[in-house]
């Protein structure tokens, strides 16, 4: 039995006694020791063992300059994680955390912080319990406690039974009564046993510390190798170590994994300003990749507004014309009297109603039953919901159905298919009537009652197969959920993305057939398949789902966990959305899972990669967009980088092969200088870079990092360009000064010189910067300020190449001196030779793609 519940009042004064109804927050890792961190992880330790080295070998500048780079980018990488770890709090902040709770003697819903001991809640099947609490009531209820116990089986609960905060009612409607908030819970006293276990590495994070090991790796075996052909051609030991130490140096891309943190973070900020919520960071890649989405029908690609336009009963059709919740409508039809009872029995066996919230009409629980709590005020004239069940049987995908007893009555409501074979008597008509109301979209629900013998408490005990048997059938309802107005647009956008869509719906075929008619989905030929006709042969499965356009109807959970198999067995990236408590497993089967903001349970929810806030496909498709962009992001600053690290190798390739007879056109600190002056904020500016035009019109993004096209253009195009530039400068600087080869070089002729080289590097990255902004399109066809970030870290990248050649102090700690005239000129064609080259390569690219 229900109780009334306290009083706002009451409520109140509890609260200030309890306190909120939040977990104790972790306590915070000191930032000392999280900067701490940042500066001993495998490269760091690397860094700091190279510039131990350098004391050593009574180099204390190269120390200073190696330490000062550890630093810098240890302070760099701690500040990118805290903004990535203050932007996925802000982003948790945007979950629904609302529950429905009695107060005053009528539910209300509140925040899940508001609640308080001896509130009275209401929980159906798919929500989390928002706390300790004890059952005053429960139909077939299951609670899901295995992220307590570990136990994956649901644990059946009954009247007078607790159930844990944190867990999950997956089947079945209970009132309970608040025994326990925040840190009383026991999930809280679990949690403080967890607090600082460390959270497993992601897919990306790993791919990416896999590849920056092979370069670090790489690295350290060319440094090796360079040191001992150092000492092969006579050259004293400290210089070698010197040597090796530039060549480690130049290969190693410090700031790559920081960047990337950003470019994430950023993709997840902007995908939540277009309300996708990202769960976890590393799906913003992973969307990017996405190939098939099995989308949902009501609430996805309908604007789940449920609305009741048509009662069939035996004694004739009644047409409602109304629309929204509201209770007035114009009634059509001479069987008005017939299908009012119809929909007093549907909606004795609801629990979902129709709630005026300041001058508007929402629904509260279920849209469906609050359309069906509409129908019996439009249809009745009143708003009495009658005497309330004495029990419930909830209902469940298996048996999709739910009944309830009231009285000596049982009413039940639900799929016709369900329903139908447990009446005794049916109309002839009965079966085509169905159909032709779904082939014209609408969504049936069947409507029966059974008169019970003896008092209600005698059937308390009685299992549902007992109850729902031998019933009489009253009629059909008829519910309208229209499509979204821009359901059709989003659809093409997607198809012209590269694609596949499917809708996967637990309506009737013909239902979701007429739907997806409407709003363009369908395919062709057309396939619309029921859930028990999918083959069971997988591979089978996976032809017949593999096309675009198939509608999946009447399925089942497990069937739906089958599709997402089936497709990723085929090659696919899967997006599966689902909003059900049984949906879970199929959500966190697919590559992305897809859960609904509004209208779906919280067990969705957990298990979803991506949470829409707005219930709405074109998020899906919004949500894709930003993360193909963010994976072209990543492939831009890695280009970038490495770019970068050719141009600061080749100096020291050259010098190995002349057999040290032509001289180091780089140092080590001009290196470090280079890696801090050009690296860090054009490649910060090119994670922030917006989705282009074209980026839903080529096909899903199916690349590794570093795949062969970025190894292309970085190694056999724009690198040796950057590279012979500088080589070139430093070459007219030294012959120009009246150098031969063999011959020593003045200390300020090298120094100028390198200047020179210093120079072609920087003015190469600058352009390299713009270049890198697209895979297929020259910066000049982008527009040269429309990434006004990458504008300003150009302007502060030519800032610090000044400061570095022509403020006296800096030049001489480099090891470098401003260049003559001729040695400018050379270095400043990077800028015209690396565009040019880009120009090229991606004409070359387009010329091929065309043929």
């Amino acid at each position: 039995m229900s109780v009334a519940g306290l009083t706002s009042h009451q409520a109140a004064e509890l609260l200030k006694q309890a306190g909120p109804n939040l977990l104790p927050e972790e306590k915070p890792l000191p930032q000392w020791r999280k900067l701490w961190g940042e500066l001993t992880h495998f490269f760091a330790l690397m860094l700091w063992c190279a510039a131990g080295l350098a004391f050593l070998a009574d180099m204390p500048q190269l120390g200073v300059a190696i330490i000062v780079v550890v630093i810098v980018n240890g302070v760099f990488a701690h500040i990118q994680q805290e903004r990535a770890q203050h932007a996925a709090a802000k982003l948790r902040g945007l979950l629904p955390a609302d529950v429905r709770v009695r107060r005053e003697g009528h539910f209300l819903t509140v925040h899940a912080s508001e609640l308080v001991p001896a509130d009275v809640v209401l929980l159906t099947a798919g929500d989390r319990v928002p706390a300790d609490v004890k059952l005053i009531s429960a139909a077939a209820c299951a609670v899901d406690e295995s992220m307590l116990t570990g136990e994956s089986d649901p644990v059946p609960k009954a009247t007078g039974d607790s159930a844990w905060g944190g867990t999950f009612l997956i089947n079945g409607d209970a009132e309970a009564e608040v025994t326990a908030t925040g840190a009383r819970t026991r999930l809280a006293g679990i949690a403080a046993l967890t607090t600082g276990a460390a959270s497993p590495p992601t897919p990306l994070s790993s791919e990416l510390r896999r590849i920056v090991r092979v370069v670090a790796s790489v690295a350290l075996a060319i440094a090796a190798l360079f040191f001992l052909v150092s000492l092969l051609v006579g050259i004293q030991w400290r210089d070698s170590f010197l040597f090796a130490i530039g060549v480690a140096v130049a290969l190693v891309p410090e700031g790559l994994l920081p960047t990337v943190t950003l470019s994430l973070a950023m993709g997840a900020q902007r995908m939540a300003s277009r309300n996708a919520l990202v769960r976890n960071l590393e799906a913003v890649e992973t969307l990017g990749s996405t190939t098939f989405i099995c989308t949902d029908k009501t609430g996805t690609l309908t604007q789940n507004r449920m609305n009741a336009v048509e009662v069939f009963t035996p004694e004739g059709s009644v047409r409602i014309l109304g629309e929204g919740y509201s209770p007035e409508a114009t009634v059509q039809g001479e069987a008005a009297v017939s299908a009012a009872k119809v929909a007093l029995a549907a909606r004795a066996a609801s629990q979902g109603r129709a709630e005026l919230h300041h001058g508007q009409w929402r629904a509260s629980g279920d849209p469906m039953e609050a359309a069906i709590d509409v129908l019996a005020r439009r249809l009745t004239g009143t708003e009495s919901a009658g005497k309330p069940p004495s029990r419930r049987l909830a209902f469940d995908p298996v048996r999709r159905r739910e009944s309830a007893i009231v009285g000596d009555e049982l009413f039940c409501k639900g799929a016709p298919e369900a329903v139908l074979p447990l009446c005794e008597k049916l109309p002839g008509p009965l079966k085509g009537q169905v159909q032709l109301m779904a082939s014209r979209g609408l969504r049936v629900i069947a409507v029966a009652r059974r008169r019970l013998d003896g008092p209600a408490d005698a059937w308390s005990s009685h299992p549902a197969e007992d109850l729902e048997c031998r019933l009489e059938l009253l009629g059909l309802i008829g519910l309208h959920d229209p499509p979204r107005p821009d359901a059709g647009d989003v659809i093409r956008d997607a198809r012209r993305a590269g694609l596949k869509l499917g809708m996967i719906t637990g309506d009737h075929p013909a239902t979701a057939a007429a739907i997806a008619r409407e709003i363009g989905l369908m395919g062709v030929p057309e396939c619309v398949v029921e859930g028990a006709d999918l083959p069971e042969d997988e591979q089978m499965l996976g032809a017949l789902l593999d096309r675009d356009g198939v509608v999946v109807s009447r399925v089942s959970p497990e069937q739906k966990l089958r599709v997402a198999k089936a497709l990723q067995a085929r090659g696919h990236v899967v997006a599966m959305t689902g909003d059900g408590v049984n949906d879970g497993p199929a959500l966190r089967e697919a590559d992305i899972g897809v859960a609904m903001g509004l209208s779906g349970t919280d067990v969705a929810r957990e298990a979803a990669d991506l949470v829409l806030l707005d219930d709405h496909f074109g998020t899906i498709v919004a949500a894709i967009e930003q993360g193909r962009a963010t994976y072209s992001n990543i492939h831009r600053f890695l280009t970038y980088h490495l770019t970068d690290n050719v141009a600061e190798l080749t100096p020291f390739v050259v010098w190995a092969l002349s057999g040290g007879q032509f001289p180091l056109a780089l140092g080590v600190l001009q290196i470090l200088a280079l890696d801090i002056g050009t690296d860090l904020l054009p490649a910060l500016a090119l994670g922030a870079e917006q989705p282009g035009k074209r980026v839903l019109t080529r096909p899903p993004e199916r690349r590794h990092l570093m795949d062969r096209q970025l190894m292309v253009r970085v190694f056999c195009v724009l690198g040796p360009i950057e590279a012979a530039i500088e080589m070139a400068a430093f070459s007219a600087v030294l012959f120009g000064g009246g150098w031969s080869r063999g011959e020593p070089v003045g200390p300020e002729l090298l120094m100028a010189a390198s200047g020179a080289a210093f120079a072609a590097v920087v003015l190469g990255q600058l352009a390299n910067a713009f270049a890198c902004r697209s895979a297929t399109v020259p910066p000049w066809r982008l527009g040269w300020s429309t990434n006004r970030l990458l504008v300003w870290a150009v302007l502060v990248e030519l800032a610090v190449l000044a400061a570095c050649l022509y403020i006296p102090q800096i030049a001489a700690l480099l090891g470098q001196a401003p260049p003559p005239a001729s040695g400018l000129i050379l270095a400043g064609l990077a800028v015209p030779a690396v565009l040019a080259a880009d120009w090229a390569y991606k004409g070359i690219r387009s010329h091929w793609g065309r043929m």
